[in-house]
């Protein structure tokens, strides 16, 4: 089934969240890059692991967010995926993936976003097909 993501009210929902998570991504490669950790190294700061993952999550968020500004439906699937995968390693206490009280309001905030989306191309789906 596909969503109509070209409707004009849910296609500024689907900006702004692209917009979220493009801002996301860029903030996770400015760790990624060691922004604010002055000398020490990234690797060294977050650990192999936590740095490949966190390159993974960043590259996931970026290109979600060109999906999602192009209103390409695998935008939304890949930041559900992303942002559920990295939401469930952090509350299974992984020492790999580390986030802020905010940066985990923001990644929450994210992924019902992106459910109100599918929910709502879901119900418009079935009201055009009612007709």
């Amino acid at each position: 089934m596909a969503m109509d993501f070209n409707a004009q009210p849910i296609g500024i929902y689907i900006r702004v969240v692209a917009i979220i998570s493009l801002l996301l991504g860029l903030n996770d490669a400015a760790r990624l890059l060691g922004v604010n950790l002055g000398s020490v190294s990234p690797i060294a700061a977050m650990g192999m692991t936590g740095f490949v993952y966190l390159a993974i999550f960043s590259l996931a968020r970026l290109f979600a967010a060109v999906g999602l500004w192009i209103k390409a439906s695998w935008g939304a699937v890949l930041l559900v995926a992303s942002t559920g995968v990295e939401l469930v390693l952090y509350l299974l206490g992984s020492p790999d993936v580390t986030m802020s009280a905010f940066g985990f309001g923001v990644r929450l905030v994210l992924l019902a976003s992106i459910l109100v989306i599918f929910v709502i191309g879901i119900r418009m789906s079935r009201a055009r097909a009612a007709d």
